[in-house]
């Protein structure tokens, strides 16, 4: 079984922390992506699984393992670098059977491998080229292949896309999810980029500061985040935060922030009722601002007055960004929305999907 547990993972680089007391359990055969900007501490966590880092606390497991002290060639995992990290000198085939020929494999079975890798991979016809003869995304196949021919029980793999174009980076990360449900192997993914994580992890670590903020599904990030960050780091573009406070009128709630003055849905009252005259931090994703022409029996109090400060069209949608007295935020409207900056528009709050948090300690209240 190829799960790997972490427990109370602590590392300091001379006083200074860089991974917190990080708890998280990988299942056998799960793809988990490590998010967070950077210096959050997630590639630190990823050689600390593969051994390149020595955890200054906390354990580590590999299967039923305890690997703290097992040295990286033995802890049967395999890692796929951002730079590729490629021998110039050695063909294709040569840098994907090295690790097999350190450890003496026959060669029938060496080349039994290194081709069904690169049948996987769709670059049998360049087993014989040299790394400066690729483009960088079939160098970074042959990176991939070299982890593969491994058949380790861990894939790590660190920011593999980074060094992609944006065209290739979309066709490699979908490479990249059909590779792992051919090969069911365990796969532990660092990236920074929230979009890579969303679409390919079945659950997903967001990081901070060294600390884990929430590890859940990428739905259940989007829809529950547990905080302001996760809920403005996950989510492209990110979530809009306003400034306000919670009010109450007789049974029903309110939400007022600035020139904002929305009414707080049913089923989120109990939620809310206990911010009732606290400052709080209302939050709501672009794509739930609606033009006035797709909610048109929207009710008054999901409706405010704004003025367009400016439109990106994108093609199929524009992102529109607008203010309300002094914040400005985003929203995300259809392309046959007729707009223009510096012109007035009654928008929709879609209030049913609306996040309240906690001013002071930026926890989610509902």
């Amino acid at each position: 079984m190829a799960q790997v547990a972490l427990r109370n993972i602590v590392k300091t680089f001379d006083k200074t922390p860089a991974v917190q007391g990080i708890d998280l359990d990988i299942a056998d055969r799960e793809f988990i992506v490590l998010v967070g900007p950077s210096g959050c501490g997630k590639s630190t966590t990823l050689r600390m699984i593969a051994g390149l880092e020595e955890a200054t606390s906390g354990e580590i497991y590999i299967g039923d393992q305890l690997v703290n002290d097992v040295p990286p060639k033995d802890r049967d995992i395999a890692m796929v670098f951002q730079n590729y990290a490629l021998y110039p000198h050695m063909t294709v085939y040569e840098n994907m059977s090295f690790g097999l020929r350190l450890k003496k494999f026959p060669k029938p079975e060496i080349k039994e491998r290194v081709e069904a890798a690169a049948r996987i991979l769709d670059i049998t016809d360049l087993l014989a080229r040299r790394p400066k003869q690729l483009s960088g995304g079939q160098r970074q196949r042959v990176a991939l292949g070299r982890a593969i021919v491994r058949e380790p029980l861990v894939f790590l793999m660190d920011e593999p896309l980074s060094n992609l174009d944006a065209k290739l980076r979309v066709q490699t990360r979908a490479e990249l999810i059909k590779l792992h449900q051919r090969l069911q192997t365990t796969v532990i993914y660092v990236t920074h980029d929230q979009v890579e994580a969303m679409t390919m992890g079945h659950r997903i670590a967001v990081m901070r500061d060294g600390i884990l903020q929430q590890l859940d599904t990428p739905q259940v990030l989007y829809d529950r985040p547990a905080n302001m960050f996760v809920a403005g780091f996950i989510g492209s573009p990110s979530m809009n935060f306003f400034e306000g406070t919670i009010s109450a009128s007789g049974d029903e709630l309110w939400v007022e922030a600035g020139t904002l003055k929305l009414k707080v849905p049913e089923h989120r009252l109990a939620q809310v009722k206990a911010a009732v005259g606290r400052d709080v931090v209302f939050g709501i994703r672009p794509e739930d601002i609606y033009h006035p022409t797709e909610r048109k029996d929207a009710p008054d109090y999901q409706r405010a007055k704004v003025t367009i400060e400016v439109v990106e069209p994108l093609g199929s949608e524009q992102f529109v960004y607008l203010r309300s007295g002094n914040t400005e935020f985003t929203s995300r409207m259809p392309s046959r929305a007729q707009l223009a900056a510096g012109n007035n528009v009654d928008v929709v709050f879609d209030t049913e999907k609306m996040h309240v948090f906690d001013k002071q300690t930026e926890m989610a209240l509902a």
